[in-house]
């Protein structure tokens, strides 16, 4: 096992930029279930009453209040959240790679010669750590078959079909079942309030698209991931786009301020993220001249999820750790700050 997380450590970032990159039956129409909080005095019914909900509250209230110095007019209150380890779970590995491995073996019978060759059989055999080997060339194979050469739409109709039955190998649940129950309740009050909410995120923006606005409410023009190339092709006036295994944009990190400039094209007041991938956003946040909010999910919980930051292969926090707390960001612990992390438990 020790071997297996080396070797991720190595490889994962390539992963990342060629996969993530772009490339519940609670009735899992969460995105429309947990304005059932405002329904109650309690907008953040799953979060504790700790300092950081109090916060949050505090700030929302000041800043929609016109007759307050900080009111912040509806048109620029704009808010942008990470997805991977922000609104839902990222461990072992994040989801979208998850789908990948899914979408070889759901194709495997018509490819008997997978079986001998590599990184197929890999995959095929459940080997983490001879796929790890396979390294970029491998993994561009696995990219070429889960997420390119084919139509947007039948790209997405495979997303559709996989986050509707497969179950996370850990959890035992649908992987969009396991999503935060009290982010949920935070992006519900913020629209309440006239915040425009987007996800930026460093997962793919065809893959989010597929699932994110039934479970999250949010709108599919309101969310920013990576992308893939494509193409455009007339198809005798039956016009499609098709995906391409090359990178387009990579939106984590630095790519975070460029895509919020490039597609919303103004800072936000609002900013949450989990990782050092959402250091940059955050700090674009920090620099508006309104009075901004930058929140931590701190991952601290390890029955209930898992407890990882500064040393993790994925969702690493550790440069963010410390600036967040240098300048006074505020941290959602969840162990502490969250009286469940899924809907329902």
């Amino acid at each position: 096992m020790k071997n297996t997380k080396k070797l991720i450590l190595k490889v994962l970032p390539l992963f990342v930029l060629l996969v993530l990159a772009g490339c519940k039956k609670q009735d899992v129409k969460t995105g429309s279930q947990p304005a059932v909080a405002l329904q109650h005095n309690d907008p953040l019914l799953s979060w504790n009453d700790t300092k950081v909900k109090k916060d949050i509250i505090a700030y929302v209230s000041e800043v929609t209040n016109e007759q307050s110095p900080d009111f912040i007019p509806a048109k620029d209150r704009i808010a942008v959240f990470d997805n991977d380890g922000t609104l839902w779970s990222e461990q072992p590995f994040y989801f979208q790679l998850f789908f990948a491995l899914d979408q070889v073996k759901s194709q495997a019978g018509r490819h008997p010669d997978w079986k001998n060759k590599q990184p197929f059989k890999a995959v095929l055999e459940n080997d983490m750590d001879e796929l790890m080997k396979q390294g970029k060339a491998g993994l561009l194979q696995i990219v070429g078959v889960s997420h390119a050469g084919m139509t947007t739409d039948e790209f997405q109709s495979n997303v559709s079909r996989w986050i509707s039955t497969a179950q996370h190998p850990v959890k035992k649940k649908l992987y969009k079942e396991l999503i935060y129950q009290p982010m949920l309740e935070l992006v519900k009050y913020l629209q309440s309030k006239d915040f425009t909410v987007f996800i930026v995120s460093g997962g793919g923006i065809d893959f989010m698209r597929a699932w994110a606005e039934e479970v999250y409410g949010i709108p599919t023009h309101q969310i920013i991931g990576s992308t893939l190339q494509a193409r455009y092709n007339y198809n005798n006036g039956k016009p499609i786009i098709t995906k391409l295994p090359a990178l387009d944009f990579n939106d984590d990190k630095e790519g975070k301020p460029v895509a919020i400039e490039k597609y919303i094209g103004k800072k936000p007041v609002f900013a949450a993220g989990n990782s050092d991938g959402d250091l940059q956003m955050l700090q674009w946040t920090a620099s508006n001249k309104y009075k901004n909010f930058e929140l931590y999910v701190h991952h601290t919980d390890s029955v209930r999820e898992w407890a990882y930051d500064r040393k993790s292969p994925v969702g690493t926090l550790d440069k963010g750790l410390d600036e967040g707390k240098a300048k006074n960001w505020s941290f959602a612990d969840m162990k502490t700050d969250w009286k469940l992390i899924y809907p329902g438990k």
